[in-house]
């Protein structure tokens, strides 16, 4: 009887290689399974830390301390730059909203609650106060007859036939004109002003001496009075100029013009008064008087 034969060269060499086989299936399978869990780790660790850039309490607490967290180093990092910019941007539209929020509660404010402490609302257009008068050619009904002795009169003649019915430049915006006095119709600053043309014409049919009385006058003199509730009017301007005109002269020409700022009180009353009324000429363009409310 003869023994067992063993396996043969061949069936050890396809047993090797079979289970070589197997042994490399298993590793890559291994190797497959683990990189790929590693890549998804990766990836959750990405997508966590890169949304966190834009979302949670940190960029709260990023936009609050922006302006503190600002150097070098972080500069380098891009998820800091996002932040960084999209901080200012938010901060720079808060601010704005609230400009803009507070500007519209301010004007409603105003326009809701009532004028304290005296106060008042701004003049419109309509309520504005102001006039300019401008001078009449007729002179002789022009000027008030020589009354310096006379009570609240002042020095000078009154000029009282001013222009105001708007022809040419004058006019009158609620304000009234009295026997050439502006009645004042509201406590406060204005401006008062007044211009004053004077012209000697030489007549060789005039007596010599009112000549030589014209041609040689002691003051060139225009006087801008208040009224009030005391016995005396207050001088509030003058302006005055020595002149002597040459007999050779056709004619001599002088304007004197005077303004300032005064407070007066309701119904008070300013006017105009000149010197040597003789040779006052009231012509429109030359010889005016007005005054404006400006607070």
């Amino acid at each position: 009887m003869l023994p067992a034969a063993g396996p043969s060269p061949g069936q050890t060499c396809g047993a090797v290689l079979v289970a070589a086989v197997l042994l490399q299936s298993v590793c890559v399978a291994v190797t497959f399974l683990y990189f790929t869990n590693e890549l998804k780790q990766l990836q959750d660790t990405y997508s966590k830390s890169g949304i966190a850039c834009l979302t949670g309490e940190e960029i709260g607490n990023f936009i609050q301390n922006l302006d503190l967290i600002e150097n070098e180093d972080r500069a380098a990092d891009p998820c800091w730059q996002v932040k960084w910019h999209l901080g200012k941007l938010i901060k720079k539209m808060m601010s704005r909203s609230y400009e803009e929020n507070i500007s519209a509660v301010n004007a409603e404010r105003a326009l809701t609650l009532p004028h304290t402490d005296g106060q008042q609302p701004p003049r419109s257009p309509i309520n504005r106060i102001a006039a300019h008068l401008t001078g009449n050619s007729n002179r002789k009904n022009s000027l008030s007859p020589r009354i310096d002795s006379l009570p609240r009169r002042g020095n000078g003649q009154k000029i009282y036939n001013w222009e105001s019915s708007r022809k040419g430049h004058s006019f009158l915006y609620n304000v009234e004109l009295r026997n050439g006095e502006l009645v004042i119709p509201q406590t406060g600053f204005y401006y008062i002003y007044s211009q004053t043309y004077f012209r000697f014409r030489e007549n060789e049919n005039e007596d010599s001496d009112l000549l030589a009385q014209i041609r040689n006058p002691k003051q060139l003199v225009q006087y801008v009075y208040k009224l009030t509730n005391y016995p005396e009017p207050i001088l509030l301007m003058k302006s005055a100029r020595t002149s002597c005109w040459s007999k050779k002269a056709e004619y001599g020409l002088y304007s004197i013009y005077q303004g300032g700022v005064f407070q007066l009180k309701r119904e008070d009353r300013i006017f105009v008064s000149v010197s040597n009324g003789d040779i006052v000429d009231m012509d429109k363009e030359a010889s005016f008087f007005g005054a404006f409310m400006i607070g």
